[in-house]
């Protein structure tokens, strides 16, 4: 049974940090693309950040860069995503994704086809 489950996430003040991890179980996660996405209230669902399955190949948004760091942990099949300074802008539900049919890494949200449940991000 394939399970993605994020958590980390929370509400904080602009200028401050949260650190996203995603759990994943029953498929084999080092061999796959990982990415982060968010979805805020009436807009379509966006690229944050992915990373290829050795961690070599790295992706993100413009908005994010230079704030967000992805990384993954293959041994223990969790993806995190480390969130600093923080903008209101952030506000969104974040999920992560696996692209277990399409060995392609970028942000482009249909590659991916395994969906965690997301985790609320709230900057005020």
């Amino acid at each position: 049974h394939v399970q993605l489950v994020e958590s980390g996430g929370g509400s904080v003040q602009a200028g401050g940090s949260l650190r996203l991890s995603c759990a994943t179980s029953g498929f084999n996660f080092s061999a796959y693309c990982m990415g982060w996405f968010r979805q805020a209230p009436d807009q379509e669902r966006e690229g944050v950040a992915t990373m290829s399955p050795g961690g070599t190949g790295i992706f993100y948004a413009g908005s994010v860069k230079g704030r967000f760091t992805i990384s993954r942990d293959n041994a223990k099949n969790t993806l995190y995503l480390q969130m600093n300074s923080l903008e209101p802008e952030d506000t969104a539900t974040y999920y992560c994704a696996a692209a277990t049919r399409i060995g392609w890494c970028g942000l482009w949200v249909p590659t991916y086809d395994t969906w965690g449940q997301g985790t609320q991000v709230t900057v005020s």
